[in-house]
Order: C-alpha cells, then structure tokens, then sequence
C-alpha cells in the first residue's frame, strides 16, 4: 500500500475503533425512532417523523440528507404497504463493484489511458443513448405490459448501460492489499424515473420535499402495479450495472473475480421483531449479518466493502447502513444558481472548480467529468460517517480511488432521489 492509502486507512480505522467503544451514545432515540450521526440534521429528522405517522417502524442512518418527502438515509416499514415517495425517483439505484485480475502498478501506470477509454466507451449524462445494443432476459418480462410501462420498453433497452449525472460514477480502485476494484453508482435511468412519476400521480402524492410520503395498500390494484414495476426497475438496474462493470474490465483486459452488488433504493420483505414488512431503504444499504456491502465515499475520499454483523443495534437499524458519505450542502450551495438555457450564473457556488481539482489532484486521482456540486467539499468524511454504525458493520476493504469518472459540469440530474 502507498503512504497515501495508508494513511486513510489508518484514519479509518482509528475513527472506527473509537466509535465502537462508544457507539450507543451515537445513536439517539427521539420520538421512537432511532437515529444516527453527528450533527443530526434537522430537517431529516423532521420527515422522518412525518414518515413515521404512517408506518410500522422508521430509522435515520449516519449519513442522512434532506430528500423528496423520505430523507436521504431513511428506513421505512410498512405492514402489507409500500411507498413509492420512498423507493424515490432512482428506483433500484444502486452500488456494484467489482475485484479484477489485474495488477495494480499496471494500472496505476496506465490510469490516465484507462480513465479516457472509460469516458469514451461509456455513456454519461442525461438521455443518453448506449452505443452498444444491450439485450437481457429482463425485456420479456410479463411486468412491461402493466399500463404504466407501455411505451417504455424501447427507451429503456436503449439506456441500458448507461450511467447518468448527478452523483453516479465509475471508479477505479486500490484496496489495502494493493488489488483492483471497479465500483460503480447508478439505477434504472428513465425507465425509473418515469415509472415513480407515474405512480405518484396515480396515487394523488403531493409534490414537493417536506410532503407526506405516498403509501399504497398491497393487495390493491394500484400498490400491486408498483411493486411489480419496482422489480422489474431493480432488474434493469442489476442488469445495467452488470454491464458496465463487465465492460469496464474488458477495456482493461482483465477478469472478475468477485463482486458486490446492492440496491440502496428499494424496498424488500422481510422479517424483523417477528413480523413481517415491507422494509423501505432510501439512500440505505441492506446489512444482515454476514451480507456484503458497498459503500463510496465521494470523489477524493475512500470507499469500503463492509459487511452487517448481529448485534442489538443492528437489529434496531432493521440491518441498515450508509449508502455514502452524505452531503453536506446541496447541489445548489455548492455549484451556485446557474440559469441552465444560457449557462450564466445566477448566483456563484462555494465550491470553485479550481477547489474542487486541487482536492483529487491531492488525494491522487485522476478525474474525467464531474461538477462542483459533486466535489469532494460538498460531502462528509466516509470514514467519520461508518464509525457512528461500528456496532452494526464490519469493514471488510478499504478502496482507494485512482480514477473517477463522472458526467459533466454542464449536466443537470432531473431523477431527483
């Protein structure tokens, strides 16, 4: 390992060490509802309590931010219902990553050619189109005759593979012992986003962020419609990070030799406290005890492969985790108010490109793409954020990014959460 990555291994580690020693004094219970992190942010903690005036069960990870009527690390359960405000917008997004056979020095030696190739071959920002045609079992699914997926099919075929803005990337890493990864951040794209707008519309939601989230019976035509488009919105999210991590290892020559792959934004049913729900993860990673994980941080900080163990608090966090870092400000604080027809700002942003490249020049990564709204300064610590659920994960691998690519400065991300 490098000095660099050791060294933010060793902050990691130390940070996670302390916080186990500690961490039931870093897991409030206000109202019921068991919440984690430092500071907590008021306004999250604001929507999940709306949230839990309707459900079962309600919980608020480490690194929560603000979102559309469920915040950004909720933990939702409902009996025999489910939220599509939840779910979100980004249904099924999710992280991969992906162990390759290739050398780190080679790489490292290679990681500006490597990071060109990426950005040429895979398809980044809004609408985009995947140059090579993808087919998969998932387009014969009896779900895309449900009424609010007619007409969807062949836009979504086209997508398939492609990454889009905002926050989604594809990384290359270094672990600890100097081993490759691919990670990658994404979900279902259009197919998604316009499968949500749909059933929130159906379902009379209110628009808007500090709304009262939808929740929709099951065993009711409408709830049953969702959950079926939801699953298949998970299998093209599946499908299409399958696909980039497989194609990101081709254009480096090397094999997989072990990957790991989870939704964030979903919901499953599962078996908590001896009954049964429907357990809605927003901007949340499931961790049962010995299941994998992986969690990026942002551009210029670690990522980790953990894994959730049995305890008390991880059963109060209904085996939850992170999903990231969280961000600290938004994307408007950072970037600045830019009028998006002609480019001129509105109003100048915190976060200046020159700031934002001086931070990865530092960590030593190479970067194509991105915005200042998904600099580095806009999130926490990764590592400060994991030491507040010590008590319910185990860190497994620390990543290192060598290269991050992203979509443009100049793309705006509509799929909201």
């Amino acid at each position: 390992m490098d000095r660099r990555g050791g060294e933010l291994a060793v902050r990691f580690l130390s940070s996670y060490t302390a916080a186990q020693l500690r961490y039931t004094a870093l897991m409030q219970l206000l109202e019921n509802i068991p919440v984690w992190g430092d500071p907590i942010d008021p306004a999250s903690l604001a929507q999940i309590r709306l949230c839990a005036r309707g459900a079962a069960y309600a919980a608020l990870m480490a690194d929560h931010h603000k979102g559309y009527a469920v915040p950004i690390g909720g933990v939702v359960a409902y009996q025999n219902a489910i939220s599509p405000s939840g779910v979100g917008y980004d249904i099924a997004c999710g992280n991969k990553a992906v162990r390759l056979d290739i050398p780190a020095a080679e790489v490292r030696a290679d990681i500006s050619r490597i990071m060109d190739l990426i950005w040429e071959h895979i398809a980044f920002g809004i609408g985009r189109q995947n140059d090579a045609r993808v087919d998969h079992p998932l387009f014969n699914d009896e779900a895309w005759t449900l009424k609010p997926l007619a007409g969807l099919k062949n836009t979504a075929r086209q997508q398939l593979g492609t990454v889009g803005s905002g926050n989604h990337y594809v990384d290359i890493f270094v672990d600890e012992q100097e081993r490759v990864w691919v990670g990658v951040h994404f979900g279902s794209r259009g197919l998604g986003h316009k499968t949500a707008t749909y059933f929130l519309r159906a379902g009379g939601a209110r628009d808007g962020m500090d709304v009262e989230p939808l929740v929709l019976p099951l065993g009711t035509s409408l709830g049953d419609d969702y959950l079926a488009a939801m699953h298949l919105a998970g299998r093209y999210a599946y499908a299409g990070r399958d696909w980039v991590c497989a194609e990101v290892a081709r254009l480096l020559g090397a094999h997989i030799l072990e990957e790991v792959h989870n939704h964030h934004n979903f919901a499953w049913q599962e078996e908590h406290f001896g009954q049964t729900w429907w357990v809605v993860r927003k901007g949340a990673t499931p961790a049962f005890p010995g299941q994998r994980g992986f969690v990026g941080g942002s551009m210029g900080d670690i990522s980790v492969i953990l894994e959730g163990i049995e305890s008390e608090e991880a059963q109060t966090a209904l085996h939850s985790t992170v999903h990231g870092a969280g961000r600290v400000m938004s994307r408007t604080a950072a970037r600045g108010k830019i009028n998006r027809k002609t480019g001129a700002v509105i109003k100048p942003g915190l976060v200046t490109p020159e700031m934002m490249h001086a931070w990865v020049q530092r960590a030593g990564v190479t970067l194509r793409g991105a915005g200042t709204d998904e600099s580095p300064h806009a999130y926490k610590r990764l590592p400060e954020v994991l030491a507040h659920h010590a008590g319910s994960i185990r860190i497994l691998h620390t990543l290192t990014p060598i290269g991050v690519a992203m979509a443009g400065e100049d793309e705006y991300d509509p799929y909201k959460d």
